[in-house]
């Protein structure tokens, strides 16, 4: 029952009804009844035995101490006592207000302290309470000043700052009260302890306005107001003001200002004020120097801060525990440990006891350097001279476990810190999970999660990140998931580290559709994603191939303002040069440096070897050539990428030289490197640099590989050398090289061409049996066969194939419609060539081309005709074989515009069309009457088709050469008229020209489009050029 009700239930006990004029002529007569009693010294025995207690009420007790006929306050404030706890009689505001004033009046502070405490356990408001006492205080002609303070102490004795401020700025505006110095002084210290900023500023502008001036004491809380919310300026400032004002400052003084310093780093400033300080005769004290001791040890200065030790001693000021464990804590930080632990020496040889904190930063240093057993020393002294380890103790060493990869050990502090009736703190249980996850012990990890939840504690957003980073590390998707809905329910709410921990795992297992789910969710949440959440579906993307998706997210990044880094910008360069789009990843690289983002050698590289992949060998070399100019030193990546490229394209002398380059410049070649080398020489021919090559990569401190093996072996089978292949293959497996397929199929094929059939046999036996009866092995033996003429041989394999579930692919098709094509058994061929396609094994430009070939040989040109159209039909791209094969069937058959036609094609597609069949068609063209060649081109200008500018030149130059300059005059003269060429063009010029551009470069897909019409401005150039000479 709370002291209200009582007091409720006990007044009613002595109420009785009257009428108002009897009531009160019978009040004032108990008035003064107990105004008498009050003036004896046995008043309270008087009373009680009384009846008079009956007639007391409220309003009797407000009259008495209203108008105060009591000589000893005291017995007025047990009078209260009486009615007010004993007796129950409920009390109005201003009874407390009265009595409080009386005492304040008769310095009996402890007394009006109480009353003030019960006024305000009434549970009124701070305004009714104030309202109350400044009215009462007005009634009494101004006495009681100190009753205000009293109330404002109150409150701020059970932590109400905001009601003991408020009160304060009360009693400000109403003028009639104002608070003394030492009471604005507390208040404002108070509310600097509780982090009430707000209200100090507020209550120290209530005080200016009550022109109370500021004392030392003001301006210390003052500057460390200001350096508290990192006003560095206005706290300097005020040290002068007060200097000008002739309020010498303190040592504390200065200790708050050097501590605001310090905590901002400026420990040089500080240093310097203390040496001010000094020579202002004010001189520094141990906790002066135990902040600039703190202060350079945080900025890693640990020496200067020993320094001030030695100056401590100077003074005669003796370091404490806390000086002494700054400094162990600051070596520790720089790890110097020999020098932390001559000062643990030093402490206690100067008598200087050892503390917790000393201990925990010896521990921590030793922990992070890995000295694990001296932190197992360092804490069984602690406890053997009864200095108890804390939590941090034990997080130290956990950590220090954990770093180390123990887990287990981590796991057995877990267990003895709880026997020590130490509690774990959520970081200790995150320090532990994290540690499993990183080592993939998600079971364990769990288990210790579940512990902690067990134990009471609630995880929070770290933890639950990285228990959802680590499952999906493993691909544990759903385990993931689960946890971020059980976050959500506990009232964990997930940041944008979480969301991408997710996004990022789903991004890497190329789950893009799960990834958006939770970009969606999480935008839905209200967060926005960052750049590594747009990196992630960037990266995703754009390894999938799916750069429109890719691309649709970088610029949807510019578009939020992030910034995209150089690892950004690299994946979206590789992805554009993956699909082959040059001039996209061109121009991602020009934003790039446009946006100021710097590219490193990684994007580098990577752009080059782009370029490379994709035979843009001037490219590459003209970007390899800037990064030069970009001051970055080209590794090994670069140079392979350059050197594979350049051995591709047959250019051996290029990739020679860059070789030579890059060991001059003390690029260390690596295996992939001499690989590439022995791969490019051994194509081109040359095996005996190729074995050079080979045989020195041992002096280079290297070990061939398989794949240096593979090739090597491969070329001298392709030779011929049988007898170097098979030794190299004894010496590889002597090395504990083993042969892969690659190996075996290229000995396969060498056996077969030599017409060695029983050995390939016997090699693609030992292929099998070793497990590498792949698709390829039986590729090669298929090849080898149909070499050997042993067809039978072959499909007997292709059966075999089907019968051991291994499925044959194209090139197995290939293989041998070519051989059937080239044997004139074309049935066959064309049988094989169904059963692929009902295989859905795409057949490519190979494929096409040796059927065509084998139509062509048994003179079934409209099967060919047929075929063509089935392929373009089906996206597969003619190459210039095919297009030969097509161009010289249609003259074949005497029709001359489908030749004409495809040879444009093949002048716009920027190949090269077969000598033999360019002179086939200029040969026909040149046996057709002049009227039929003249009406083929008319046929094709009023079908509103255009012959290239490149066909045009290439047709006059072939009939020029031929002799027939009246037809290529003639021919001219139509393509002038169709708009094909210039006016006004000269047959000898245009030639001459054409020829001198033949012995520069070929006539180019790129070059007919950009330059179209530039190669016309030249055509009339020339024909003005004629006119003049003429």
């Amino acid at each position: 029952m709370t002291i209200s009700r009582i007091s409720r239930f006990k007044y009613k006990r002595f109420c009785t009804s009257s009428s108002p004029i009897s009531k009160q002529n019978d009040n004032e007569i108990v008035v003064k009844e107990i105004t008498t009693l009050l003036n004896r010294s046995d008043w309270q025995y008087l009373i009680e035995s009384s009846q008079i207690t009956q007639k007391l009420n409220p309003d009797v007790v407000h009259s008495i101490l209203q108008h105060n006929q009591v000589n000893d306050p005291k017995r007025l404030f047990g009078f209260f006592d009486l009615v007010y706890f004993q007796m129950g009689i409920p009390l109005n505001l201003h009874s407390f207000s009265y009595l409080a004033i009386i005492l304040c009046d008769s310095k009996l502070f402890n007394f009006a302290s109480a009353v003030i405490e019960r006024m305000i356990g009434t549970r009124k408001s701070h305004s009714e309470i104030l309202e109350s006492i400044l009215r009462c205080y007005r009634e009494r002609n101004g006495s009681g000043v100190f009753v205000t303070e009293i109330l404002i102490d109150g409150y701020k004795k059970i932590g109400r700052l905001d009601e003991a401020a408020s009160v304060f700025s009360g009693v400000v505006k109403d003028g009639g009260l104002v608070p003394g110095l030492v009471c604005c002084n507390t208040l404002l210290k108070d509310l600097l302890r509780g982090n009430r900023v707000d209200l100090f500023w507020k209550v120290y502008n209530a005080m200016v306005e009550a022109k109370v001036a500021p004392d030392l004491y003001t301006y210390n809380s003052l500057i460390k107001a200001h350096f508290m919310v990192g006003n560095v300026k206005e706290g300097k400032t005020l040290l002068f003001e007060m200097e000008e004002k002739g309020c010498s400052p303190n040592p504390v003084t200065y200790n708050v200002v050097i501590g605001g310093l310090c905590k901002i780093g400026a420990v040089d400033e500080a240093f310097e004020l203390k040496k001010s300080m000094i020579a202002k005769g004010v001189f520094p004290d141990c906790f002066t120097y135990s902040i600039l001791v703190d202060g350079f040890c945080k900025k890693k200065r640990a020496k200067e801060a020993k320094l001030m030790l030695k100056e401590m001693y100077d003074m005669n000021l003796k370091p404490d525990k806390f000086v002494y464990s700054a400094l162990i804590d600051g070596f520790m930080k720089q790890f110097d440990i020999g020098e932390a632990f001559r000062l643990k020496d030093e402490m206690a040889a100067n008598g200087i006891g050892l503390n917790v904190y000393t201990y925990n930063a010896l521990i921590s240093g030793v922990c992070k350097v890995g000295e694990l057993e001296t932190a197992k020393v360092l804490l069984n002294e602690m406890i053997a001279m009864r200095i108890n380890p804390d939590t941090q103790t034990y997080n130290y060493l956990i950590e220090g476990v954990c770093r180390e990869h123990n887990t287990v050990m981590a796991y057995e502090l877990l267990v003895d810190m709880k026997k020590r009736n130490l509690t774990p703190t959520v970081y200790t249980y995150g320090v532990i999970i994290n540690a499993l996850c990183r080592d993939r012990d998600l079971q364990r990890a769990n288990r210790v999660f579940e512990g902690m939840i067990s134990s009471g504690l609630k995880p929070n957003n770290v933890i639950y990140t990285t228990l959802i980073k680590g499952h999906v590390q493993e691909s544990k998707f759903e385990e993931a998931v689960n946890f971020l809905k059980e976050m959500k329910e506990k009232g964990v709410v997930p940041d944008v580290f979480c969301y991408n921990s997710l996004i990022i795992g789903l991004c890497k297992a190329k789950k893009m559709e799960d990834a958006m789910t939770y970009l969606v969710q999480m935008s839905a949440s209200g967060l926005k994603p960052n750049e590594y959440t747009y990196g992630a579906f960037i990266q995703g993307h754009s390894k999938a191939g799916e750069m429109q998706a890719a691309d649709k997210y970088f610029q949807e990044m510019l578009g939020c303002g992030l910034a995209p880094n150089d690892v950004i910008y690299t994946v979206m360069i590789d992805g554009h040069c993956r699909e082959g789009n040059i001039k996209e990843a061109f121009s991602t690289f020009r934003s790039m440096l446009g946006r100021g983002v710097l590219p490193d050698l990684k994007t580098y590289n990577v752009f080059i070897h782009g370029l490379a992949r994709n035979g843009k060998i001037n490219e590459a070399m003209e970007v390899f050539s800037e990064l030069h100019e970009k001051g970055l030193v080209p590794d090994v990546f670069t140079y392979s990428s350059l050197i594979s490229c350049f051995c591709k394209k047959g250019d051996m002398k290029e990739a020679s030289q860059l070789h030579e380059e890059m060991c001059k410049k003390g690029v260390t070649p690596n295996i992939v490197t001499y690989n590439t080398l022995i791969n490019g020489l051994s194509k081109s021919g040359d095996i005996e640099r190729a074995r050079e090559l080979f045989d020195g990569i041992s002096g280079k401190g290297l070990a061939p590989n398989v794949v240096t093996y593979s090739t090597i072996i491969d070329a001298y089978c392709k030779s011929g050398n049988l007898t170097e292949a098979f030794r190299l293959l004894d010496e590889m497996s002597s090395k504990g090289v083993l042969p892969d397929s690659f190996v075996y199929c290229a000995l396969v094929d060498g056996c077969c061409k030599e017409g060695n059939v029983e050995r390939a046999l016997s090699l693609f036996l030992e292929m099998v049996q070793k497990g590498f009866a792949f698709t390829s092995s039986f590729n090669a033996l298929i090849g080898g066969l149909c070499k050997s003429q042993k067809v039978r041989e072959a499909n007997q394999l292709l059966e075999d194939m089907v019968d051991k579930h291994i499925t044959p692919n194209h090139v197995t098709y290939t293989i041998l419609i070519d051989y059937h094509c080239k044997a004139g058994t074309i049935k066959e061929a064309e049988d094989l060539f169904l059963e692929m396609k009902k295989r859905n094994l795409m057949p490519n430009t190979i494929t096409y081309t040796s059927l065509l070939h084998g139509y062509g040989l048994v003179g079934r040109r409209s099967e060919m005709f047929t075929l063509f159209d089935e392929m373009v039909t089906g996206g597969v791209k003619p190459d210039g074989i095919i297009y030969g094969m097509m161009v010289d069937a249609h003259l074949k058959e005497g029709n001359l515009m489908k030749s004409l036609k495809l040879l444009d094609e093949i002048f716009v597609r920027g190949m090269v069309l077969d000598q033999n069949v360019y002179d086939a068609l200029i040969s026909s063209l040149i046996k057709k009457e002049d009227f039929e060649v003249l009406k083929l081109l008319d046929e094709l200008g009023e079908q509103e088709l255009k012959l290239s500018l490149a066909t045009c030149c290439t047709l006059i130059r072939g009939l020029y050469e031929a002799g027939s300059t009246d037809k290529a005059a003639r021919l001219l003269e139509i393509m002038v008229r169709f708009g094909w060429v210039p006016d006004s063009t000269v047959v000898t010029d245009l030639v001459k020209e054409v020829q001198n551009d033949a012995k520069s470069e070929k006539v180019t897909e790129d070059q007919n489009d950009a330059n179209s019409e530039n190669a016309g401005h030249f055509l009339k150039q020339v024909a003005i050029g004629v006119a003049h000479q003429v």
